[in-house]
């Protein structure tokens, strides 16, 4: 059975988050049955086979400002999808993940699901 993991939303950050669509009742982060990993965010969308994700941490206490929204890292290929700057998910992958926002990819994204524990675990079992 497909698990659907819910973003945590802070409406402090809406001008951030809003302008790309995402809706609460729609998007977030899923593990389908046929063993793939969905994340939509509005406008955006990544999905790869669960085979490539090499590992999952949490972190934690992000800038307001490099928070929300969809973003691609100025550090790295990293690609946040991001409602909050408590704490969110990042994944990492074996094969980089293309984008709207970089066709060639991305080594991990970051997502502020409400169950961070849950998510991280099912993706390291």
């Amino acid at each position: 059975m497909s698990t659907w993991y819910r973003y945590s939303f802070d409406k402090r950050l809406i001008a951030f988050w809003g302008v790309f669509g995402v809706r609460r009742a729609t998007d977030g982060v899923t593990l389908t049955d046929d063993g793939q990993l969905r994340a939509t965010f509005g406008f955006f969308k990544i999905e790869t086979p669960l085979q490539n994700v090499t590992g999952a941490h949490i972190t934690r206490h992000y800038r307001w400002w490099t928070a929300a929204g969809a973003r691609g890292s100025f550090k790295d290929d990293g690609l946040s999808f991001g409602k909050n700057a408590n704490a969110g998910v990042c994944i990492h992958f074996r094969d980089r993940v293309p984008s709207r926002l970089s066709r060639k990819g991305h080594s991990a994204l970051t997502v502020t699901v409400e169950d961070l524990e849950g998510l991280a675990s099912a993706l390291t079992s």
